[in-house]
């Protein structure tokens, strides 16, 4: 993981050659003017990457966007919100590998009731694949296997770039701006390539002070709840250990409640450009009066936040968008100095108790209902 995760500044630059004019040519004008609503859907990792592209969507299109889990979207949501108006709503299904089942099911839902689908995925030949309308092929170079991290900074990059490109069209600022978006991805690369020595050496410290940590709670609110949600997720998947992600008025509201105050490792995510700055700053006091260990991964400075906390720095964006690219990458560098400290296996080896998931068989292995109505 850690090795993936060093290796992200060039694969951003690798990808973003690669993805650029895919993004350009993937809709029409006419179907990019045709969307009255998206929809971004993924489980998993993929679900991270939907949720960190979110408000994005939002702000560069001005096109209302939600994400829905490929269970509600495909079992529970009503088909008389699919197929409303040509090419509507438009779903970017996200999936590096294409054979989770319920994303196939989502888009075939989707497509069989008239709505249009990209496939965002790395087998055009998937079950995701050959359901969605359109795909959008992610073409990641090799790596060493571990817990999906250059996975994801592809993913979050790609639909980036399709946000950025989709407001381009519409007209909702000019090519200029459209290409300093696109430049502040590049930026971020850089900026990621020279920060990443100091957070390998605070990942490594922290997996000392924390190896023996029963618990894990993250927090982000908004742009920055993605990358909580990741490291919650990783925190999972590398370790083993409970873990959990909320919001910071949802935290205030229950998590910080945990009574083993020592044993629960406390991580925020605290973009000081994000709208809700003030309320994960109010969080924070908090968790330093129950003097939780504590991590804060933010584009600050160290003295504005607490000398008991634990700091690690993600690069500035000159634009909001980009942040997502880079900030998850101290929690993926934490989960991976954490597993390799206490010697467990990622997934745990899908050994003993967990044998039944080998190959994914857990998420690919299901069967694949596509329904005509809302309670069939």
């Amino acid at each position: 993981m850690c090795r993936q995760a060093q290796s992200v500044p060039d694969l951003i630059r690798e990808q973003y050659r690669d993805l650029e004019p895919k993004t350009r040519t993937l809709l029409s004008t006419p179907e990019i003017f045709s969307v009255q609503r998206i929809v971004l859907t993924g489980c998993g990792d993929s679900y991270a990457a939907a949720l960190s592209m979110k408000h994005v969507f939002e702000l560069l299109t001005r096109i209302p966007t939600e994400v829905v889990e490929p269970l509600e979207l495909a079992r529970y949501y009503h088909p008389a919100q699919v197929g409303f108006a040509p090419n509507n709503p438009l779903v970017f299904a996200i999936s590096n590998s294409g054979g989770v089942a319920r994303v196939a099911e989502a888009a075939q839902f989707v497509t069989a009731h008239g709505g249009f689908v990209v496939g965002v995925t790395s087998n055009p030949d998937s079950a995701l694949g050959k359901s969605a309308s359109r795909v959008l092929r992610l073409e990641i170079p090799p790596f060493e296997p571990a817990p999906g991290v250059r996975t994801y900074a592809a993913s979050v990059l790609s639909l980036l770039l399709c946000a950025v490109r989709i407001g381009e069209v519409r007209g909702m600022y000019t090519m200029d701006y459209a290409n300093d978006v696109r430049a502040d991805v590049l930026r971020q690369a850089d900026a990621l390539e020279s920060m990443l020595g100091e957070m390998g050496e605070a990942a490594q410290r922290l997996a000392l002070l924390w190896e023996n940590k029963p618990a894990f709670d993250f927090i982000g609110c908004g742009f920055d709840y993605a990358a909580a949600f990741y490291g919650h997720a990783k925190i999972l998947e590398a370790t083993g250990r409970h873990s959990a992600c909320t919001d910071a008025e949802e935290w205030l509201h229950l998590n910080f409640f945990a009574r083993d105050i020592g044993g629960t490792s406390t991580v925020f995510v605290a973009n000081t450009t994000n709208p809700a700055i003030s309320r994960v700053r109010e969080a924070i006091a908090c968790a330093e009066k129950l003097n939780r260990p504590m991590l804060i991964v933010t584009d600050g400075e160290r003295e504005e936040f607490p000398q008991s906390a634990e700091i690690v720095r993600v690069p500035h964006t000159k634009h909001p968008f980009p942040m997502p690219l880079t900030q998850f990458v101290p929690l993926a560098l934490l989960a991976g100095c954490l597993s390799s400290r206490i010697g467990e296996e990622y997934g745990r080896g899908c050994k003993g108790p967990w044998s039944f998931a080998e190959g994914g068989a857990g998420v690919r292995d299901s069967e694949i209902h596509v329904r005509k109505t809302l309670l069939e």
